[in-house]
C-alpha cells in the first residue's frame, strides 16, 4: 500500500478529531439527522446492496440480504433515534456520605462522545455489521472511519459511494483496500476501535491498537454449540437450528457450529434435519434462496474439513437431495457423525453449512464438553425442561444465548451483543452500544460549606474522631 494512502487516512482522522473538538458534543438534533441520513442510504440503495452482495458471493439470496443487510441494519438506527434523548440525559448519582447532599453536594455522570471510532467490518454481512454499530456510534455523538472487507469488493465500493453522498468525510469516511490497508488502519490513533472478524486476526488488531492505547471492542466467533434437550421437540428443533445453519449458508458468526444431541435421539434428529432441508430447499442447485460460499478459498476450506473428517473415520450425511452437483461454490447442508476433537471441523470455526453432531448421555456431560473448550460467542438450548434449561444457563459461559431457536438474540435491539474471551470483548446494540461508544465522565460538585477542612493538615482530634467512625466493622 502506498505511503500516501496511510497519510490520507491519518489526515482524515486528524480532521475528524479537530472538527469534533471545534464543534463540541453534537446536539440530539444533529445526532438524529446523522441517523436519518444512514437510514435513508439503506432505504434508497436497498436494491444496489442486494445486487452487490449477490455479485460478491457468486450467489446470495436477495430476500435474505434484504432481511439481514437492509432491514436488520435499519432497525438499530431507528431504535437509537427513538431513544437517544433519554440515553443522553445526565445521570444523577448519590453522594457519599449521604449528609453531604443536605448541604448542597451533588454527583452525576455525563456521557461524552469518545471522538472518532474506527470500524473494521467483515465480509459475511458487510452492511449490517457496519451500519448496526454505527447506530451506537452516531447516537453517542462520535464520528467514524470505516474499513470494510476486501473479500466483498463490490459491497465495499458501494458502501464508500453511499456514505460519500450523505456524509462529509469529517463525519463518516470509508477506506477500501486489502489487508495492508487494514493493517495501517488498525494502527491509527482512534478514540475507540471496533473489529468484527476472526479471533486469529483480532490478536494482531489488539497489538496494533495497543501502540496508541486505543480501547477496542472485538466481535469474534468461535464454535457456538446447540444443545438438544432430552424433551425437545425434534422436528421444531431441527427447523430452527437449520435456520441458523443455512442462513447465509452458515457464514454467520453466531451460526450453530455443532449440536449436542441425546444419544438415543441422534438418528431421529438427523432424519428431522433432512426433512427440514427438503422443506426449506426442495432443490439447492439454482435455488435463489440458497447462498454460495463467498470465495474459492473458503469453499476449499470447507471441502477440506469434510475430507479430513471422512479420512479420520467420520460419517457424512448430505441433507436433502444428495445427487445435485454445483458449479457456483454452493455446498449442501451436511451432517458429520462420529466427529471428534482430532478433526479440523471440531477445532476451527466452520463458517459454512456443515453440522457435526455429538451424542451425549446426560446433560452434565454436554455441559462438561462445552466447558472444556473456548467460551463461545453464542449458545443454543432446545427443550422445555426449565430445570435443565437453568442448569445449562448456570453452568456455561457464552456471549449470548437463544432458547428454542437460533440467532434471534442477535436481533434484539435492547440486548447487548458481544462475546467473552476468545469470542470477543465488549458489546454493542441499543443502549449498550451507546454506552460502549461513550465516555462516562464522573462529576462531583462540592457543597459551599468547607467540608474537607478536616481532611487538610494540621490534623487534630476531629480527624481522629472521623477515622474512628470509619475504621470499624
Amino acid at each position: 500500500m502506498a505511503r500516501s494512502y496511510t497519510r490520507l487516512m491519518l489526515d482524515t482522522l486528524q480532521r475528524q478529531k479537530a472538527t469534533q473538538l471545534a464543534e463540541g458534543p453534537p446536539s440530539a438534533s444533529v445526532r438524529i439527522d446523522r441517523l436519518d441520513r444512514a437510514i435513508g442510504l439503506l432505504v434508497d440503495h436497498a436494491s444496489d446492496i442486494t445486487d452487490a452482495l449477490r455479485e460478491d458471493f457468486g450467489h446470495r439470496s436477495v430476500d435474505a440480504s434484504m432481511f439481514t443487510d437492509v432491514a436488520a441494519s435499519i432497525e438499530p438506527l431507528k431504535h437509537a433515534k427513538r431513544h437517544l434523548r433519554r440515553w443522553m440525559r445526565r445521570e444523577r448519582r448519590p453522594v457519599s456520605p449521604a449528609p453531604l447532599a443536605l448541604i448542597g453536594a451533588r454527583a452525576w455522570i455525563d456521557y461524552q462522545p469518545k471522538g472518532v471510532v474506527g470500524v473494521i467490518s467483515p465480509w459475511n454481512f458487510p452492511f449490517n455489521l457496519t451500519f448496526a454499530p454505527l447506530a451506537g456510534i452516531l447516537a453517542a455523538g462520535n464520528r467514524a472511519m470505516i474499513k470494510p472487507s476486501e473479500f466483498t469488493p463490490r459491497s465495499s465500493a458501494l458502501m464508500q459511494r453511499m456514505i460519500g453522498k450523505a456524509f462529509n468525510e469529517t463525519e463518516v469516511a470509508v477506506f477500501t483496500g486489502g489487508s495492508d490497508v487494514g493493517e495501517a488502519f488498525s494502527r491509527l490513533p482512534f478514540d475507540h476501535l471496533l473489529f468484527t472478524g476472526a479471533t486469529s486476526v483480532a490478536k494482531h488488531i489488539m497489538r496494533a491498537a495497543a501502540e496508541n492505547l486505543v480501547p477496542v471492542t472485538l466481535e469474534l466467533g468461535g464454535k457456538s454449540p446447540a444443545i438438544v434437550g432430552r424433551d425437545a421437540d425434534l422436528e421444531l428443533a431441527a427447523r430452527r437450528l437449520l435456520f441458523g445453519k443455512t442462513l447465509n449458508a452458515g457464514q454467520v458468526c453466531v451460526s450453530p457450529d455443532y449440536a449436542l444431541v441425546p444419544r438415543k435421539h441422534v438418528d431421529a434428529f438427523v432424519d428431522a434435519l433432512s426433512r427440514s432441508v427438503a422443506s426449506m430447499f426442495p432443490t439447492l442447485r439454482d435455488n435463489p434462496d440458497y447462498t454460495s460460499i463467498v470465495n474459492e478459498r473458503h469453499h476449499g476450506r470447507l471441502l477440506g474439513y469434510l475430507d479430513d473428517a471422512r479420512a479420520k473415520g467420520a460419517t457424512l450425511r448430505v441433507l436433502g437431495r444428495g445427487d445435485e452437483r454445483f458449479d457456483d461454490r454452493r455446498i449442501a447442508p451436511t451432517v458429520v457423525l462420529g466427529a471428534d476433537d482430532s478433526m479440523d471441523i471440531m477445532r476451527d470455526e466452520i463458517f459454512g453449512p456443515l453440522l457435526p453432531i455429538l451424542p451425549y448421555d446426560d446433560i452434565d456431560g454436554a455441559v462438561d464438553y462445552i466447558n472444556a473448550h473456548a467460551r463461545p460467542l453464542a449458545l443454543y438450548y432446545f427443550g422445555n425442561d426449565t430445570g435443565e434449561q437453568e442448569r445449562v444457563l448456570a453452568k456455561t459461559v457464552a456471549g449470548g444465548v437463544t432458547i428454542n431457536d437460533t440467532v434471534m438474540h442477535l436481533a434484539m435491539d435492547d440486548l447487548p451483543f458481544g462475546g467473552i474471551g476468545p469470542s470477543g470483548m465488549g458489546a454493542y446494540h441499543g443502549h449498550d452500544g451507546f454506552l460502549t461508544f461513550s465516555h462516562a465522565r464522573s462529576v462531583y460538585r462540592q457543597a459551599r460549606f468547607d467540608v474537607t477542612a478536616m481532611l487538610r493538615p494540621p490534623y487534630g482530634t476531629t480527624i481522629k474522631r472521623l477515622l474512628s467512625l470509619k475504621i470499624r466493622r
